[in-house]
């Protein structure tokens, strides 16, 4: 298929360190000429962080839009610039969980709320694993917490995450276990 939008223009509506809002000027697939309105994000990752007694890092932390605290997979954005989202995922595994890994395994990548956002989200399975110091973001307090994959698994096939990338390499995770692909 072909695209059926022609953006006429862009304008920058808000910017601060972890998005850009902009608004375009579009011709709608009707013919008809409206507004649609992109949040810019730069790439992130989610990791699947499995230890030897088949435990996965769950952090959690307060979101503030949903003003509710949330268990996830360690996820973080992007800086400018970086295009290595191994070595993104290797920092934001240290950052918020406090761990390390020797092996890391691609899960693959998942638009993220793909009508209105650009963000992409990198997963990996990282294992072989090591604690270490972590180092939250001033604007984060996480806490951290193991739970078995199985149980995982079970809160995700139930829908028991809020966060969707979470849900996602977990069951892509299961999935690529059972079926002996990984």
């Amino acid at each position: 298929m072909t695209n059926p939008w022609r953006t006429l223009g862009s304008r920058l509506v808000y910017a601060n360190r972890w998005i850009r809002v902009r608004e375009d000027r579009v011709i709608r697939p009707d013919g008809g000429e409206g507004i649609y309105g992109v949040v810019e994000i730069r790439p992130s990752v989610g990791i699947v962080a499995l230890n030897d007694a088949g435990e996965i890092a769950l952090v959690g932390q307060w979101r503030y839009p949903h003003g509710k605290l949330t268990w996830e997979i360690p996820r973080g954005g992007s800086q400018e610039g970086e295009t290595d989202m191994l070595e993104v995922a290797r920092r934001e595994l240290r950052e918020e969980a406090g761990v390390e890994a020797r092996h890391w395994t691609p899960l693959g990548r998942t638009d993220v709320n793909n009508g209105v956002t650009t963000d992409t989200e990198h997963l990996f399975l990282a294992t072989g694993l090591t604690l270490v110091a972590p180092r939250h973001d001033p604007e984060e307090r996480i806490v951290v917490r193991w739970v078995p994959l199985r149980s995982a698994l079970e809160t995700a096939l139930a829908g028991g995450f809020a966060e969707c990338c979470t849900e996602l390499a977990i069951l892509k995770l299961a999935w690529l276990r059972r079926s002996s692909l990984l």
